[in-house]
């Protein structure tokens, strides 16, 4: 299992300690989103499965979004196969490859931002490692915590993996095109299921593949940055009319 955060390792014993063994990650990750702050950049942090469509929908995220500026990391086990698509679909991107732990943390978002100018971007996107479980834990300095959830993976995700959809201020059901083939999964079941999990229940349906709900994730994505950065949106978005 996961050598940082020790999951399933039975071999873990109790001890006393006067720090809480986040504290570094979170002093980081303070770091990290006065950084963002600064640069007037809106940080996501998405999770999800493996396979629940996380590189798709950003995907189709950057054909919805032509008019902003954005970035991602990449997070996996083992290769750069996610960042290269993003980086083909046309956001700058930058891979961390994080051998065996099943999360990221915010040491690696900040170093891997060493390698991406923040100037003139509007959304960052962190795709996390493919995991229901250790990337919930670890603040990144993220604005958002975003689930992608997909309909192959049935109805009751939500119910088995409650704290990763406790800590989501949104969930996006994706593949919702396959939903004519699959049918024992019902969209009101899994609308029901994370509103038993989730404080303040907010939830997208969408398919990266016809793009249907994009135009509603993009709306939720300028509403919100509008929100935490009024001066960065007004900027920004004159630096693009200007084509700077």
């Amino acid at each position: 299992m996961c050598e940082t955060c020790g999951c399933g390792d039975p071999g873990l014993v109790p001890v006393e300690v006067q720090e809480k063994i986040l504290s570094g990650n979170e002093r980081q990750a303070a770091h990290n989103r006065a950084h963002f702050a600064e640069h007037g950049v809106l940080t996501i942090n998405l999770m999800g499965s493996p396979g629940s469509g996380k590189t798709a929908v950003l995907e189709a995220t950057a054909r919805g979004l032509t008019h902003r500026h954005l970035a991602a990391l990449a997070g996996d086990l083992a290769t750069e196969r996610d960042a290269e698509r993003l980086t083909a679909a046309g956001i700058p991107c930058r891979a961390i490859t994080t051998g065996s732990a099943c999360h990221l943390d915010a040491d690696l978002v900040h170093r891997a931002l060493h390698h991406l100018d923040l100037h003139a971007v509007d959304y960052l996107f962190v795709e996390n490692v493919g995991n229901l479980v250790c990337p919930a834990v670890y603040d990144l300095g993220q604005a958002y915590n975003v689930v992608a959830l997909s309909v192959t993976e049935g109805e009751d995700k939500p119910l088995k993996y409650p704290v990763m959809f406790h800590r989501a201020d949104l969930v996006l059901v994706t593949k919702i095109d396959l939903l004519p083939y699959l049918p024992e999964v019902r969209l009101e079941v899994i609308r029901e299921n994370l509103a038993r999990v989730m404080p303040e229940p907010l939830v997208l349906p969408l398919s990266a593949r016809t793009e249907l709900g994009i135009t509603d994730w993009v709306a939720w994505l300028e509403r919100e940055r509008a929100h935490r950065h009024p001066s960065g949106v007004a900027a920004h978005g004159l630096a693009h009319q200007h084509g700077t």
